[in-house]
This record gives structure tokens, C-alpha cells and sequence, in this order.
């Protein structure tokens, strides 16, 4: 399963269907920690967790110990997570349990499952996660499912109770499931307005007649960064008609340096993508049944440093890329680059055109900074000490999903400035493709008007535009 297919499922554009070979595999790995467990001590099961691993579970307490673990880790607080982020770690915990790495009962799978078809949610709060498990958060899920927490959404009957026991507490708590569903919603979006970056770059090209030599293959012949060469590549595509003379020996890094910054960023995004198609698929759960071996391994998979490191380089990746596109929209603005009046204004003396715009960009790029701030720096001890690192991959992924709305803004600043430069030059992007396409789209959204007025409408409806497919 991929990003794009959990956000598919997220945002109910496809329905759940549970494979039945990978249900049976669920029995089969039930059946095999039954009798591992008479051998061993398990974690979790015969255990306490935590510092309570030493903590022996007696058989007088087996058959209550799974319903008051989920009790007493369901401590989650402040908001409540958006139905999709919710629907997002329903879909990423039935992918990975199918996987057959616990013991759990396979009726919890079906009802997971009828809850995604039903459209049924369990309340999530956000925040209770440090990166090595979205304990809080699945454990609301355990309460719900056990019918002690109600259903919430859903046309119809929800889900009817199933009976949780020890052999499904921490198997259905052991994931970072809501962690792994947003960071899947964020580059799914992202990715749409990444692929729009080198359009609304075209335009800003342009409208200012600039040099098309630095998206020459034999350039990055030399540096073969994959980013930089797709993004290259992608941008001689766009600009092929062009014929014009440059007006400029180079210019600006924001046009200039195009490939090296924003190819940063989309080889940023691979490497984010390849390590949740890895999370998204994994059997990670702590302890870990090994059907073949039949028996369980403890161990350490929860832990997720590669995924937190990976939303910190993309989050600082784009952050890289938005930065240009403000600066690209400083040259648009500025007279010497584009012959026109100060801030593309209308000419009038002190008129301001779309001066506000740099204004906004810089905002929305001030809460890009902020978001981009590395959450792996942080460090956490609890549990007396026995837990004594943490990644925050959690926050990363937050942070990465409130990324994307500021993103969107800042580059719709551009194009709006963009199309109106392009207007009052009296150009149009050579030729009848791709580029053509998208400028006609933004001339045919975006006012004519030069005269000063509120542009809010103007960027939101860019913004738009920039989110279609």
C-alpha cells in the first residue's frame, strides 16, 4: 500500500477490502503465540509494559489486564484529530496487523474494516505521542472498538463491541498508525503542489525573459543530483517553444538556482515516500511474532528515527523551495527586471498593485520556518528511565500536514504576480503546451484588473488552482 492509496481511503474515495489470505494469516499468528507464551515470558502479554516489564502478569489477572492497559494508556489530550487523520490511521493499522505480526483477534481486523466501509470513527486526540508509538491514540481506538467509547459519524449502526483481551491490547496500541496516516496526507498533497512549482517557476520565466541555461542537461551531467535533474529536465520540457534572447547575462538565484533548491526538495520528498511505503507495509509491532520461528521477538521497530529524520529534511526541503518563490516574486515586482511600474501597479502615482503580496508570502513563509524546525532535536526519558529516547516523528508529521495550506499560499503569491506580469508585458508562454494550458487556466480564474484592490480573492483563488489535478 502507498501514500496515495491511504489518503484515497481516507478521504473515501475507495472502500476497504480486507484480503482474506492475509486474514488467515492473522489466525495463524495467534495460534503460534499461544503456544510460544507457555514457554516464555512476553512482554505485554505474561508482563506489565514499561517500566513494569519486570512486572509478572498473574493468571488471575489475564483475562482483565488487556481492557485496563487500553484504560490506562487512552490519556490522550488537546484537539481532537480530523476525520481523515483519523480515517488515515485506521487504514494504515488494518494494512499493518494483516501483516500477521501479532496475536491479535482477527474479529478486531473485521471491525476496523466495517468501520472504514461504514464511515464510523473513534474520537482521536492529537497530541500523546513521542514518536516510538501512537499509544494514546490507538488505545482510544481499543476503548471504542470495546464499545466503552462510543462511535462517532457513520450513517446506520456502528460497529457492534468485540471482546478485547490481552492478546489484542498492546498488539492494536504497538503502531505509530496516526503518525505514519498524516505524514501519507501531507506528501500526497504536497507532492501535487510540488509537481506545480516548475508551472508557476515557467511563468515567472516568462514574463521576465529569462536564461534557459541553467536547466541544460550537461549541467547536471556533472552534478547528478535526481531531483535537480528531474526538475531540469521537466523545466526544458515546459519552456521548449521559447526563442527569446535573455535579457540578462544570469539571473537571479530564484530562477537560477531553481534546480538545485527545489530538486533538493523533491528528492527530499522520494526519500520521505520510500520510508512510509516501508512503515505503512511493516510488521513492527513490539513484541513481534515470527510464525516460522513460532515464537516472538523483542525488540525495538517502533522506534521511529528514520521517519522523523526524513519529515525533518523534507519540512526543511520545502521550506528551501518556498523561499525561492518569494524571492522570484521580489523580482517581479521590481521594475528593473520587468520594465513595468513598481508592484505592477496600474502607473497611477503611489498606487501599490500587489505589494501586500510579498507582505503575505512572507508570512505564510514565516510559518513554514517555524514548522520546519527539526523535531529530532527534541529528547524525551519517561517511564523511569527504561525509555530513554524519543524521535518526535510525531510533531514532524503535524508539523509536515500544517505545511501544506502555508505552502500553497506562498506559491499562489507568485503565480498571481506572475499572470498579471505576464498581462501587462503582453505575453503569453510560447507555444501550445503544458505552460499555455496552465497560464490560460490562471487567466481564465484570475481578475484582470490592475487597478488597487483586495487580492485575497485573487491568491485563494490561485491557491486553488494550484490544488487541482
Amino acid at each position: 500500500m502507498s501514500s496515495d492509496q491511504v489518503t484515497s481511503l481516507a478521504r473515501r474515495e475507495a472502500l476497504a477490502l480486507v484480503d482474506p489470505k492475509a486474514r488467515r494469516r492473522v489466525r495463524e499468528a495467534r495460534e503460534i503465540a499461544e503456544r510460544a507464551i507457555e514457554r516464555r515470558p512476553v512482554y505485554g502479554y505474561s508482563t506489565g509494559v514499561g517500566a513494569n516489564r519486570t512486572t509478572a502478569v498473574p493468571d488471575s489477572d489475564v483475562n482483565t489486564f488487556g481492557m485496563r492497559l487500553l484504560r490506562s494508556h487512552s490519556g490522550g489530550i488537546g484537539p481532537i484529530a480530523p476525520d481523515e487523520e483519523t480515517r488515515a490511521m485506521l487504514v494504515v493499522r488494518l494494512n499493518q496487523l494483516l501483516n500477521g505480526g501479532t496475536a491479535i483477534n482477527a474479529a478486531v481486523i473485521d471491525r476496523i474494516a466495517e468501520a472504514l466501509t461504514s464511515g464510523h470513527l473513534p474520537t482521536v486526540h492529537s497530541l500523546g505521542a513521542i514518536g516510538t508509538g501512537d499509544l494514546s491514540a490507538l488505545a482510544e481506538l481499543g476503548l471504542t472498538l470495546a464499545g466503552e467509547l462510543p462511535w462517532r459519524g457513520g450513517p446506520g449502526p456502528a460497529p457492534e463491541p468485540v471482546t478485547l483481551t490481552r492478546w489484542d491490547a498492546l498488539p492494536l496500541m504497538s503502531s505509530n498508525a496516526l503518525t505514519i496516516g498524516q505524514a501519507a496526507l501531507a506528501i500526497t498533497d504536497l507532492k501535487l503542489l510540488l509537481d506545480g512549482v516548475p508551472l508557476v517557476a515557467g511563468l515567472t520565466l516568462t514574463a521576465l525573459q529569462g536564461s534557459l541555461e541553467p536547466f541544460a542537461e550537461y549541467v547536471h551531467a556533472q552534478r547528478p543530483y535526481p531531483g535537480a535533474q528531474l526538475l531540469a529536465a521537466r523545466m526544458r520540457e515546459l519552456m521548449a517553444p521559447a526563442a527569446w534572447v535573455p535579457q540578462l547575462v544570469q539571473d537571479p538565484f530564484g530562477l537560477r538556482c531553481l534546480p538545485q533548491v527545489h530538486g533538493t526538495a523533491l528528492d527530499a520528498w522520494s526519500s520521505l515516500d520510500q520510508v512510509l511505503t516501508v512503515e505503512i507495509n511493516a510488521a513492527a509491532e513490539n513484541p513481534l511474532v515470527n510464525v516460522d520461528a513460532a515464537d516472538y521477538h523483542h525488540h525495538g521497530g517502533f522506534h521511529l528515527a528514520r521517519l522523523a529524520l526524513a519529515l525533518d529534511q523534507f519540512r526543511l526541503g520545502l521550506l528551501g523551495t518556498a523561499e525561492l518563490s518569494t524571492t522570484r516574486l521580489g523580482i517581479l515586482v521590481e521594475p528593473a527586471f520587468t520594465g513595468l511600474p513598481p508592484f505592477l501597479a496600474d502607473g497611477e502615482n503611489g498606487s501599490s498593485g500587489v505589494m501586500i503580496t510579498e507582505y503575505a508570502a512572507q508570512s505564510a513563509l514565516a510559518e513554514l520556518r517555524g514548522a520546519a524546525q527539526p523535531v529530532m532535536l527534541g529528547h524525551a526519558v519517561i517511564s523511569r528511565g527504561v525509555e530513554e529516547h524519543a524521535s518526535f516523528a510525531s510533531t514532524g508529521a503535524r508539523r509536515l500536514l500544517e505545511s501544506v495550506g502555508y505552502f500553497r499560499l506562498v506559491l499562489a503569491c507568485e503565480l498571481v504576480a506572475a499572470v498579471r506580469a505576464l498581462r501587462m508585458r503582453g505575453l503569453v508562454p510560447a507555444g501550445d503546451g503544458e505552460l499555455r494550458a496552465f497560464f490560460d487556466q490562471a487567466t481564465e480564474l484570475l481578475d484582470s484588473s490592475v487597478a488597487d484592490r483586495q487580492l485575497t480573492t485573487d491568491v485563494e483563488t490561485a491557491a486553488r488552482l494550484l490544488s487541482t489535478p
